[in-house]
């Protein structure tokens, strides 16, 4: 299995300071997907990696929720020999499966994201796929942040984390003065 911890780190990709995150939590520390992503062989690897994960599974295709998850819908999809869609925000703040990105009614699929955190994307992803008449079978994530998250099915990922987050009233951050940079 892959290291994902040294990949996040040898790109640049862990950042520390001090972030709001979208959860509205604040955090010393982030992991910018992008910045690792960016890098087909890393992003082939941690592909792979979720496959690996997965390879038991009958899949019809991957989704993930754009803009993050599209990259690793895709190198995942093709670990798992089957198609890869992306999900999109619409304007309801929900998530939409765009024309010409087919699904068949009944067919399975995974669902994944770099880091999951709340689960709050991907299940809108998820949402998303079933919404055409698809069946999630399991989630899969590069790093699970989130500690507890329930989509109903199985859900693995890569490696687990645990960075501390604050509530802002409540952030040793704020309280150091530490300028905030929203991610």
């Amino acid at each position: 299995m892959v290291d994902v911890l040294k990949l996040y780190k040898e790109t640049g990709a862990l950042l520390e300071g001090h972030f709001l995150l979208r959860s509205g939590l604040h955090s010393p520390m982030f992991l910018q997907s992008t910045t690792l992503l960016q890098h087909p062989i890393y992003a082939e690897a941690v592909g792979e990696a979720l496959g690996e994960l997965f390879e038991d599974l009958e899949l019809d295709f991957v989704i993930g929720p754009a803009m993050g998850g599209v990259v690793l819908a895709f190198v995942s999809a093709k670990a798992l020999g089957v198609r890869a869609l992306f999900a999109e925000k619409d304007t309801q703040g929900g998530m939409l499966v765009r024309e010409g990105l087919t699904i068949h009614p009944g067919e399975r699929f995974l669902a994944v994201e770099d880091v999951v955190t709340t689960g709050d994307s991907v299940g809108r992803a998820i949402r998303a796929a079933e919404g055409k008449g698809a069946k999630c079978v399991a989630v899969g994530a590069i790093i699970d942040r989130s500690q507890k998250a329930d989509f109903g099915v199985p859900f693995k990922a890569i490696t687990r984390l645990a960075f501390p987050t604050y509530e802002p009233q409540n952030c040793p951050l704020c309280a150091r003065g530490l300028p905030l940079q929203e991610v």
